[in-house]
């Protein structure tokens, strides 16, 4: 990538973060963190092995048309620094994704990193909606239903059904056209998508055409790496598991991936929020008063969860400066 759009991401990303920091109860961090004692160390080593999976899933799409790709551990780097700025951008993936773009079209080409790269948001969106349509299903094995409840869980799984069939239509011809026609009926945003629509209208075109073909080629990959995605997902109640261990030894495992699933739920609705504040605070408040657990215990994982996405992505930030310094190095060598 250019050096000056490298800072540029590096920039921008600090910037949001710093702003982010400040916001912070620092009081109520330090207590937290003595509070959760090596349980946060083990949820931040946690997230250095979740990343492996998105890594994997993302590495298994750009080697899908059997040509050379790019080597694991670089794009691993890659992709806990699209994250971060992910975290840090309002909208989210208006931060990550031309950053990866951007880092992957020099080995790869332009085109070939666009479509890997919408390819594999979409499949870590497609995974969202299956981890949801588990977890409904999850629910209402393991929970007492009411009248209420029955009528939010229908609706949802009627959300995801429709997520589902929009994803699975995307795949087979295509979602830069589609996904563009969305964004010129939104406010604010339309004004922006519809003259780079009809700008380029014939990069997305072939852009679609490559998505469509590269899952054709190999849709045993899509298959893994989906599973990848959703196993991720899973995995990832293990966070909550741990801080819940420190005031609520008797949580179930079950839970925890109900209360993650409500969250990113609730999170993803307001996905123009940077690192979602307020709506995963009130994802996690809501679904662990829901499941037995205290509005203090809610309060206590949503802290401690706040305070590892700011570490990670931090690390992601700095990943990017680190790659900027290492080139610089080579040059000089």
């Amino acid at each position: 990538m250019n050096k000056k759009y490298q800072n540029a991401f590096f920039a921008f990303g600090i910037a949001v973060l710093v702003i982010m920091v400040t916001q912070l109860d620092f009081e109520q961090v330090w207590q937290g963190l003595r509070h959760a004692g090596y349980w946060f160390l083990a949820v931040l080593a946690l997230w250095a092995f979740l990343y492996v999976f998105n890594t994997s899933a993302w590495y298994l799409i750009i080697n899908a048309g059997g040509k050379p790709g790019v080597k694991f551990w670089w794009l691993y780097k890659i992709t806990i620094s699209g994250f971060a700025l992910n975290y840090a951008t309002p909208g989210g993936l208006m931060g990550g994704e031309p950053y990866r773009v951007m880092e992957l079209a020099p080995k790869i080409g332009t085109e070939r990193a666009s479509s890997s790269v919408i390819l594999y948001a979409m499949t870590h969106i497609f995974s969202h909606f299956w981890f949801w349509f588990v977890s409904i299903i999850l629910y209402v094995a393991t929970q007492p239903v009411n009248v209420f409840m029955g009528m939010l869980l229908t609706a949802t799984m009627a959300f995801c059904l429709l997520g589902l069939w929009f994803f699975i239509i995307g795949y087979r011809k295509g979602l830069a056209n589609r996904a563009m026609n969305l964004l010129r009926h939104l406010p604010f945003i339309k004004k922006w998508a519809q003259p780079f629509l009809d700008k380029h209208r014939e990069q997305l075109d072939t852009i679609d055409r490559q998505i469509a073909a590269l899952h054709s080629q190999s849709p045993g990959r899509f298959v893994v790496a989906v599973l990848l995605e959703l196993v991720c997902r899973i995995l990832s109640a293990f966070e909550v598991y741990f801080i819940l261990l420190v005031i609520n030894p008797g949580i179930s495992y079950v839970q925890c991936i109900l209360i993650i699933a409500f969250t990113t739920l609730f999170a993803n609705m307001l996905f123009f929020m940077p690192l979602q504040l307020v709506g995963r605070e009130g994802g996690f408040l809501m679904s662990t008063t829901r499941l037995g657990v205290s509005a203090s215990g809610g309060i206590f994982v949503a802290l401690i969860v706040r305070i590892r996405e700011l570490v990670w992505t931090g690390i992601g930030l700095l990943l990017i400066k680190f790659d900027k310094s290492s080139r610089a190095n080579r040059q000089q060598k």
